[in-house]
């Protein structure tokens, strides 16, 4: 009898210890299942981010902010999408809640920042900046440094940063064109012709580039196009803006010769210059 109740207690024991296995597989499983999931939602939004278009972007990490609002990931999803998406002051609303967060990163206050220049508030995009800790270095947090110390007329600060940024990716097309046009606006032509060749030298389909150096060319009255990449239509709109700045500069007969380039070059595309050289000549004939 004894042996018998020792075997019932050891096999009701057995009982038990397999019962409490099985429930901490079915945990594990859950567990897994459950991780799974969220690596598969990972996977997801970076597919959406990156291949979406913007408002499909939006309209997906909304409805996923909804689903999980006290997921940071899902807002700073939402308020990159928003920015892509042309909506800076949404945008804004969403970084102001993401900063905030228990596992906020200092990226996020620089995209905070971003978000803010976009929506034209540069006091406040200059003090979320000012308070991130000075260890934290990025691209995009001296970018940003150097379009602030631009608006201030900081220009040692300004060429620091932009010189920094430049040196910290290997897609520099934007910060060289961006350092480009804040020598226009100082009028370094030489300076500002130099910085836009480095940035078609990265990005030689950049346009803005282009056109940006046809400006700094005009203004020290270098009336000849570069010797840069250029489609047909592109040129006829490079010759035409050479034109505007030789007129602008008192320059008329180089301009209407350009205008008649232009026209020449691609008369398909470019009524513009078809309009502004008919206007010179009835100026002229009057």
């Amino acid at each position: 009898m004894r042996h018998s109740g020792l075997m019932v207690l050891c096999l009701s024991g057995m009982a038990a210890l397999s019962g409490c296995d099985r429930a901490a597989q079915q945990a594990a499983i859950h567990k897994e299942i459950s991780q799974l999931s969220a690596k598969d939602e990972a996977s997801l939004d970076a597919i959406e981010m990156t291949v979406a278009d913007a408002n499909e972007a939006v309209a997906y990490f909304t409805k996923s902010v909804e689903k999980h609002p006290d997921r940071t990931d899902s807002k700073r999803y939402l308020a990159l999408s928003l920015v892509r998406a042309n909506r800076p002051q949404d945008a804004v609303k969403i970084w102001a809640e993401v900063v905030t967060a228990k596992d906020a990163k200092p990226e996020d206050s620089v995209q905070y920042a971003d978000a803010l220049i976009r929506s034209n508030d540069w006091k406040k995009a200059e003090q979320v900046l000012n308070a991130i800790p000075p260890t934290y270095e990025s691209f995009d947090r001296y970018r940003l440094e150097a379009l602030i110390a631009d608006s201030k007329h900081e220009w040692k600060k300004a060429d620091s940063f932009y010189q920094t940024a430049a040196g910290m990716t290997a897609t520099p097309a934007g910060v060289y064109n961006n350092w480009g046009f804040s020598k226009l606006t100082r009028h370094d032509y030489p300076a500002a012709e130099r910085l836009f060749l480095d940035a078609l030298r990265y990005d030689p389909n950049m346009f803005v580039a282009k056109q940006n150096l046809v400006i700094a060319r005009g203004a020290q009255r270098k009336y000849d196009l570069p010797v840069i990449e250029m489609s047909q239509s592109e040129r006829a709109h490079l010759l035409y803006t050479l034109a505007l700045v030789a007129i602008k500069q008192n320059d008329v007969a180089i301009g209407k010769g350009l205008l008649q380039e232009a026209i020449d070059t691609s008369p398909e595309y470019f009524g513009d210059a078809k309009r502004s050289l008919d206007a010179l000549n009835a100026k002229v004939s009057n």
